[in-house]
């Protein structure tokens, strides 16, 4: 009988072993090469999912047309109205302006080309002050779970954006876990469970009737004890930034979540709907100062002429955004490049 368990013991150790060694195989820096090459490879996805914004953007050209130096500081003028247009909201239009009015002044600048080429670096200047947007934050700790929790208002997209996320970690070789933390919506948690079907991911043992904080805490320990999960993806109910009830039990959630795994979590992603415009950014004011946010998603970019709001929420939070939402398919949610996106809003004129 001894050695029955003895040996019972050795196999569950092993089986551990193998379960904590598969992770170590699942590196961060094979998550971020895959991330890179599969935006490199997407170019023309983001391209199309840009349409309307640049669209609205394209007076740009009829400025440059028209660019002469001896009244450069009428162009600048007209660059900036453009860029309010498309809902770049005033203090970033004002320091993307800014920042071409000095590359002209130092004498960067002569022609209309030189000026596209400025207003384009200004842009992607403010995009990557804020982070790399293709580093994810992620657990190191060996035989622990990363745990990502994704934010947002209604009907944002988050749980779809959630099954997006499984499926571009899965390509990375993540052993996913989803959690449906979102308790109010009552298909919510079906509609996880498909998506975890389609990506390869297992869903969290998590009961009905129980509290998000609950959810989520029960699921990080789930993981924990299993062993073989790479990424935690909790799944919140959506809530509006100006109700202060529904904040603080989201906070509450994030709480939940450390109590179990004080690193945890390793990433805050809010989702906000590219469609909202400007308004993005109050939500995104609140919501960070409740919960954190470390990175945005950026939902819906092909359904709106108002892209151009997310370098305000940039410009003012200091958050980077770290993926893009250009169309329905899984593999329309791209890992934000800003060098392809401002590229997709102002391409070269012979493109």
């Amino acid at each position: 009988t001894t050695s029955t368990s003895t040996s019972s013991r050795t196999a569950r150790r092993d089986a551990r072993s193998r379960r904590i060694a598969t992770r170590a195989g699942f590196d961060l820096g094979k998550l971020a090469s895959v991330l890179r090459k599969k935006t490199a490879m997407d170019v023309e996805r983001v391209f199309n999912g840009t349409s309307k914004t640049r669209e609205r953007l394209s007076a740009v050209n009829d400025v440059l047309a028209l660019w002469r130096m001896e009244d450069f500081d009428d162009a600048l003028e007209e660059l900036e109205e453009t860029l309010l247009g498309a809902d770049f909201g005033p203090k970033a239009a004002t320091r993307v302006t800014d920042g071409v009015r000095a590359r002209v002044e130092r004498g960067e600048c002569e022609t209309g080309g030189d000026v596209r080429r400025a207003l384009k670096a200004s842009i992607v200047e403010v995009l990557t002050k804020a982070g790399d947007a293709m580093k994810i934050g992620l657990n190191e700790t060996a035989g622990e779970p990363s745990v990502v929790l994704v934010v947002g208002v209604n009907g944002g997209g988050k749980t779809t954006t959630l099954g997006k996320l499984s499926h571009r970690f899965a390509e990375s070789g993540a052993k996913v876990m989803m959690v449906p933390g979102d308790t109010f919506r009552a298909a919510a948690a079906e509609q996880l469970a498909t998506w975890a079907e389609r990506t390869g991911a297992v869903m969290s043992d998590s009961p009905p009737n129980t509290k998000p904080g609950a959810v989520c805490y029960k699921a990080v320990d789930e993981a924990c004890a299993r062993g073989d999960v790479d990424i935690v993806l909790a799944d919140t109910s959506g809530r509006l930034h100006n109700n202060s009830q529904l904040m603080d039990e989201l906070v509450g959630v994030k709480n939940s979540i450390s109590k179990r795994l004080p690193s945890a979590p390793h990433e805050v992603l809010l989702v906000l709907d590219g469609t909202t415009g400007l308004n993005m950014l109050n939500q995104a004011r609140v919501f960070n100062e409740a919960v954190g946010v470390t990175g945005i998603i950026l939902t819906k970019l092909d359904g709106t002429s108002r892209g151009g709001a997310v370098v305000s929420v940039v410009d003012e939070l200091g958050i980077p955004v770290k993926f893009v939402g250009v169309g329905e398919s899984m593999q329309d949610l791209q890992s934000f490049d800003a060098v392809g996106f401002v590229d997709a809003l102002f391409p070269d004129e012979e493109e």
